[in-house]
C-alpha cells in the first residue's frame, strides 16, 4: 500500500504484526517500523522514531542506510593504491562528507515476496565522488521482528575502499537504556573527528554495563562490538535487540563496531551497526574497510527482535 499524501510516498509492507513503511524516493530510507500494540486494537508502537510524511531532511526518517561509507572523511578525500580521490561535503553545516551517498538519492522499490520489499540503487559517481557500484536493501518482516540486509557491489574498474552502516533511530523514554558488548572507544573533538582511542570509559558511556538513552553528547565510535545489542524501554515494558548473524564469518569483535549518537535534546537516539570506525580512511591501516574489485560484492545482515521486557 502507498500513501501520495507526501511529494515522497511511503510503500507499506504489513505483515506478522509490523508495519514497515518504505520511502524508496527519499534516499531509500524506512518511513516507519511498528507492531501492533497488544494492549490497544488499532493501535501502534514504533520501534524506529517515525518520520513525519513531509520534511525531506533524513535526519528525520526512521532509518537509512550508509553506502559506500559510514560517518564522516577529513582531509578533503582519501588516498588509495597512490590515488588520491577528492570529496567534498554532502550535508549542509557538515565540513566533511558523511554517511555515504546513496541515502542521497532515489532507489527503486520491488516486492519479491509477500513478507518482502527490496530497494536497489545504481550509484555513478554521484556529486563526483569515486564509487561506481549497485546496492540492494532487503527488509523481510518474520514473526518477532525484521531480518535487514545491505549489500552492494562495485562497478568501478580500479578496487576502492568499503564501508556498510544502518543508522536507525530509536525513540526514547526517560528509562530508555542501550546495552551492547564493546571493548573501547574512539574519542574525539568538536569534529566529532577521531583523536584518542581508550578501553577506559568515561562516565556513563560503558555499553557493556549499558548506558542511558538520555544524557550528555555521545557522538562516538565503539570498538571490539560483539554483534549483539539490546534498546530497553521499561516505560513501554519492551526490549529491541540486534543480532549480526555472520559475526563469526565477517571476524569476530576485531571487525565490528558500532556507533552511538546520543543528543543531549530531543526525542530519539541512534544506535548504529557500522563496519568502520569514524574517519576510518585516515587511520592506519583503514580499519573496517573492504577493497572492493569489480564486481565483488560486501554485505551487512541484521536481525532485529523485539519481546516483552521482564524485570
Amino acid at each position: 500500500m502507498t500513501e501520495a499524501s507526501s511529494s515522497h510516498p511511503i510503500v507499506w509492507l504489513h505483515h506478522a504484526g509490523q508495519h514497515l513503511g518504505l520511502v524508496p524516493s527519499l534516499g531509500g530510507s524506512v518511513a516507519a517500523w511498528q507492531i501492533d500494540n497488544p494492549q490497544a486494537a488499532g493501535a501502534r508502537i514504533d520501534l524506529w522514531r517515525p518520520w513525519d510524511g513531509a520534511t525531506p531532511d533524513l535526519y528525520q526518517l526512521a532509518s537509512f542506510a550508509m553506502v559506500p561509507w559510514s560517518n564522516r572523511i577529513s582531509g578533503g578525500g582519501f588516498a588509495h593504491a597512490g590515488q588520491f580521490h577528492p570529496m567534498r561535503p554532502n550535508r549542509v553545516g557538515e565540513p566533511y562528507p558523511i554517511h555515504g551517498d546513496g541515502w542521497l538519492q532515489p532507489w527503486l522499490l520491488t516486492q519479491p515476496a509477500p513478507d518482502t520489499l527490496q530497494m536497489q540503487l545504481r550509484s555513478d559517481q554521484f556529486d563526483s565522488n569515486p564509487y561506481e557500484y549497485e546496492c540492494v536493501q532487503t527488509f523481510r518482516l518474520v514473526d518477532g521482528g525484521l531480518d535487514q540486509s545491505v549489500q552492494v557491489r562495485h562497478l568501478g574498474a580500479q578496487p576502492l575502499p568499503y564501508g556498510l552502516g544502518l543508522h536507525p533511530w530509536f525513540p526514547r523514554t526517560p528509562g530508555t537504556r542501550i546495552t551492547a558488548p564493546v571493548q573501547g572507544v574512539w574519542l574525539c573533538g568538536d569534529d566529532p573527528l577521531p583523536t584518542q582511542h581508550t578501553q577506559h570509559f568515561p562516565p556513563g558511556w560503558d555499553l557493556n554495563r549499558g548506558a542511558a538513552a538520555n544524557g550528555g553528547l555521545i557522538d562516538n565510535a565503539y570498538t571490539g562490538w560483539g554483534g549483539t545489542a539490546q534498546i530497553d524501554w521499561p516505560e513501554r515494558g519492551l526490549r529491541l535487540t540486534a543480532h549480526m548473524p555472520d559475526f563469526e564469518k565477517d571476524g569476530g569483535t576485531a571487525h565490528h563496531y558500532c556507533l552511538v549518537y546520543r543528543p543531549p535534546q530531543g526525542p530519539a537516539f541512534c544506535f548504529e551497526p557500522i563496519t568502520q570506525p569514524i574517519d576510518a580512511f585516515h587511520q592506519a591501516g583503514q580499519p573496517g574497510l573492504r577493497t572492493l574489485a569489480q564486481g565483488e560484492v560486501m554485505v551487512m545482515n541484521v536481525q532485529w527482535r523485539y519481546q516483552p521486557l521482564t524485570e
